[in-house]
């Protein structure tokens, strides 16, 4: 079943409404590649929290450089 707006799987209710609103993209994603409910919410968890921790690291560095820049 694919989720929409407020409509997301309860183990999504604690998460950052960024971190949210992306796991539901990926797993509405992995749905219609034929993958099942459980597997989808659990990859699509795991993938979004990595692509704001690799936005985070990205964003860090850059501001790193920007402070060592003369």
């Amino acid at each position: 079943m694919p989720w929409y707006n407020n409509d997301y799987p309860p183990s999504y209710k604690n998460q950052p409404v960024h971190i949210r609103d992306k796991a539901v993209e990926i797993a509405n994603a992995l749905l219609q590649e034929g993958n099942d409910e459980g597997t989808a919410i659990a990859i699509g968890l795991k993938l979004a929290r990595e692509h704001f921790a690799k936005k985070e690291e990205e964003n860090n560095i850059a501001k790193l450089k920007d402070d060592h820049t003369i």
